[in-house]
């Protein structure tokens, strides 16, 4: 009798100690996220601008590992954003919210937003300036493979990083969802990153006639770029809160789950196509 129970308690013994281990492989697979806020400024500033960064890393996986910049919608860098960014971390990156504005700036209506916004819009090399400023921030971390950066943006944040794939920053590609195609003219052999845009077919605030000129553009400089447009999708169509927002304000933005979905399994495809 006591022979058998020794043997069922180390027969329970070895269970637990196995499933102990078991659970230590799974949540050892599971993305363990480390998030930082931190404060940046562009190099040589001198008017006291401080930028806000939010960064997100997988604790779980080791060594360094391509790093993605994620800039903002033109009410400026927000909860959304921040999710964004914890998603990329999910996927094995290390991702970083940029600031363009500075300063604690933030939009909650369409024209504070627009007035924001517009400098940028205006003047790309002090966009790209606040743009260098994330990215040496990022550079910082060792979690940070230096050889494979690239950026995405929303709407505003859209434009800005075709802006700087455009204007020959040293990144691996850039990925535009719904934004802005009025953009600073591409020249041929400037261009280092290939370029995403996932575009909703829907969006009036992006005329066939400005696709049609970007594309016209691109061809025209040789760049590496796809084109991605959605069926029924409007502006602002990857941002949940957009139908909301787009109600109140009585602006043509609409979330769009199918086009979301989408959008962003073609942005996976596109980085395990440049990231080597």
């Amino acid at each position: 009798m006591k022979k058998i129970l020794f043997s069922g308690l180390a027969l329970l013994a070895l269970a637990c100690n196995n499933s102990a281990e078991t659970k230590k492989e799974t949540d050892m697979n599971q993305p363990k996220l480390k998030t930082e806020a931190i404060t940046y400024s562009p190099e040589g500033s001198k008017d006291s601008l401080v930028l806000d960064g939010y960064i997100a890393w997988d604790e779980n996986k080791e060594g360094k590992r391509p790093a993605i910049l994620v800039v903002h919608e033109w009410w400026g860098q927000n909860e959304y954003i921040r999710r964004r960014v914890r998603e990329l971390a999910e996927l094995g990156y290390i991702a970083m919210a940029v600031d363009f504005y500075g300063n604690g700036k933030r939009a909650d209506n369409p024209t504070d937003a627009g007035n924001l916004a517009t400098p940028f819009y205006k003047d790309p090399l002090m966009a790209q300036q606040r743009f260098d400023a994330a990215l040496a921030a990022l550079k910082k971390y060792p979690q940070t493979d230096p050889a494979n950066i690239a950026a995405i943006g929303y709407c505003f944040g859209g434009t800005q990083v075709i802006n700087m794939a455009n204007l020959g920053e040293d990144l691996k590609g850039v990925v535009s969802f719904h934004g802005g195609l009025e953009v600073v003219k591409p020249e041929k052999g400037k261009l280092k990153a290939q370029v995403l845009v996932c575009h909703g077919a829907a969006d009036p605030f992006v005329p066939q006639e400005q696709v049609d000129k970007f594309r016209q553009q691109m061809d025209s400089a040789g760049a590496v770029y796809t084109f991605k447009a959605y069926e029924g999708a409007t502006h602002a169509f990857s941002n949940p809160d957009a139908t909301a927002t787009g109600q109140k304000f009585n602006i043509p933005i609409a979330y769009n789950a199918q086009a979301d979905t989408a959008s962003w399994k073609d942005m996976k495809v596109f980085f395990g196509t440049i990231f080597k």
